[in-house]
C-alpha cells in the first residue's frame, strides 16, 4: 500500500509543479478563418518563440469556438480574434484584443511583459490551484 501512496504523491507534485511551470503564458485566442490571426501568425508567430517576450511568456493557441482546457475557463468575455491573455500565475493579467500590425503589438507587449516584471513571483501560495492544507 506504501507504494501506492508514494505514487500518488508524485504524481500530484508533478501535476502542481507543471501547472506553476505553465503559470505565465500568452493564450492566444484563434479561429479559422481569422484574417487578423492569418496577418500576426505572418509577421509575428514565426519569430516569436525567439524573442525575450516569447521566452517569458510562451504562446499558447486555443480555438475560441472550442471547449476550453480547464485551467483556461476562468477566462471569460473573448469575442474577437485574435485575442491575446496574458497569463500569470495561473490568472489574466492582461489581455490584448485584436491586431493592428507588428509595431503595435510589439508596444503592447512591452507594456505586458512590465507588468509581469512587477508582479508577485509565482509559488504555491498564490496560484490558482494551491489548495490550502487541511490537517486530517
Amino acid at each position: 500500500m506504501r507504494p501506492l501512496a508514494t505514487l500518488v504523491a508524485v504524481l500530484l507534485i508533478m501535476t502542481l509543479g507543471f501547472r506553476i511551470a505553465r503559470a505565465d503564458e500568452l493564450v492566444m485566442f484563434e479561429q479559422p478563418g481569422c484574417p487578423y490571426c492569418h496577418a500576426w501568425n505572418n509577421e509575428v508567430g514565426g519569430g516569436y518563440p525567439n524573442t525575450d517576450e516569447g521566452k517569458l511568456l510562451p504562446l499558447r493557441r486555443v480555438e475560441l469556438n472550442e471547449t476550453r482546457p480547464p485551467d483556461l475557463t476562468q477566462i471569460s468575455g473573448v469575442r474577437y480574434t485574435p485575442t491575446f491573455v496574458v497569463m500569470h500565475c495561473g490568472r489574466e493579467l492582461d489581455r490584448i484584443v485584436g491586431y493592428a500590425g507588428r509595431d503595435a503589438f510589439w508596444m503592447q507587449m512591452a507594456d505586458d511583459v512590465k507588468l509581469v516584471d512587477a508582479a508577485p513571483k509565482c509559488s504555491v501560495t498564490n496560484h490558482p490551484d494551491a489548495r490550502p492544507h487541511v490537517k486530517t
